[in-house]
């Protein structure tokens, strides 16, 4: 109701004004239609105007005034039969209005409920219909932004002669701020990353599109670098670009891989859930963290990476909070050692099965409340 502008608000309060104003003719009803009509009219404003003014505090007064405000009404209502019955009098002592005869004074005030009534659903009706085309004109908006979504997070699939990546990333909400994506570099290695941005919905829908883009400039001459320094520059040039086309509170969380055609691997990360390792040899888990900055959020540097060694069918998992920290009934997170168990028990299955296995276990274990994204790389 906050964000309903004026233009359409004062539909509204004229609905609900006039439907209201009924108990000006109700108190006439009260008194066997003897109030002059002017008392009669003026008291059915009042009334509506109380209404109005329920409406205009609740939903449009500062929040920090609310709560006194709210209270200063209640106490108003408890006295305003007392002032209506003033009112009626002063206006007829002062202006010498003389009482009605019963039986005009019922039939007018009956004609004026009934008036009033129309008069407010019709105004009820026209607000209703701009509300309609207010959300007929959001919901294909945001499914275009859908669409968008689709467009620059899809399912990433790729798969060179010694690794293979697979992500997914389903949104909350029919636009979300998490990003997976791989590209190949154009001596055959590979970057894969996923990213979080703080929050969800169509601001972080938004600058997840930034981001994205920005990072796939900032790769452009990645290969004729050194691999090692390729991740922390990706990080630094990030941190510097984003704090310009974001609101000062968001933030992005990053976790990037290199992986070389010849089985080299790299990793880098910023303020994002640990890294996941299953090694098939050893048939056990190991968790890689790095306790780094997010991006966009503080002009930092010295963003660092780390080279790791991956033997044949050792299996990399990242996930971001949206799957982590799903909450059953009892305010239990699903966490990572559910992640591990979930893929340990088929730990050679395809990539895009193993994902399927852990956001169909994670949505089994409690409801979505965040963007789910995963990203998974095995060495061939």
């Amino acid at each position: 109701m906050r964000a309903i502008p004026w233009k359409r608000l004062w539909l509204l309060l004229v609905a609900a004004s006039l439907l209201f104003s009924v108990f000006g003719f109700f108190y006439d009803l009260m008194s066997l239609g003897t109030t002059p009509y002017a008392v009669v009219i003026v008291l059915a404003i009042l009334s509506g105007a109380n209404c109005a003014l329920w409406i205009l505090v609740i939903y449009k007064s500062p929040r920090k005034f609310i709560a006194g405000l709210i209270v200063g009404l209640i106490v108003l209502q408890f006295f305003n039969g007392t002032l209506m019955t003033w009112l009626a009098r002063w206006m007829m002592r002062t202006f010498g209005l003389h009482e009605v005869a019963t039986k005009a004074g019922v039939q007018s005030a009956a004609v004026g409920i009934v008036l009033v009534v129309m008069a407010s659903y019709f105004f009820f009706i026209g607000f209703i219909r701009a509300e309609g085309k207010e959300s007929y004109r959001i919901r294909s908006e945001l499914e275009l932004a859908h669409g968008i979504q689709k467009t620059l997070v899809p399912p990433v699939s790729l798969r060179t002669e010694r690794f293979e990546v697979y992500g997914i990333s389903e949104p909350s909400d029919k636009v979300g701020g998490d990003l997976v994506d791989a590209l190949l570099l154009p001596n055959g290695d590979m970057v894969a990353y996923v990213a979080d941005i703080a929050g969800h919905g169509l601001p972080a829908g938004i600058l997840m599109g930034m981001l994205k883009i920005a990072a796939r400039t900032a790769l452009l001459d990645a290969a004729t670098g050194h691999p090692s320094g390729t991740l922390p520059l990706l990080l630094e040039k990030l941190n510097q670009v984003l704090p310009d086309v974001k609101e000062p509170q968001m933030y992005a969380t990053l976790t990037a891989f290199r992986l070389n055609a010849d089985g080299g691997a790299w990793y880098a990360m910023a303020a994002s859930p640990p890294i996941l390792h299953w090694s098939p040899q050893r048939q056990d888990w190991r968790r890689m963290e790095e306790e780094q900055f997010p991006l966009g959020l503080l002009p930092v540097e010295g963003f660092t990476g780390a080279a790791i060694a991956l033997g044949p069918g050792d299996l990399l998992v990242v996930a971001t909070d949206g799957v982590l920290e799903v909450c059953d009934r009892q305010g239990q997170e699903f966490g990572i050692e559910r992640v591990e168990r979930t893929i340990a028990a088929d730990a050679h299955a395809a990539l895009p099965e193993l994902a399927g296995a852990i956001l169909g276990s994670a949505r089994a274990f409690g409801k979505q409340g965040d963007d789910q994204t995963l990203l998974l790389i095995r060495r061939v």
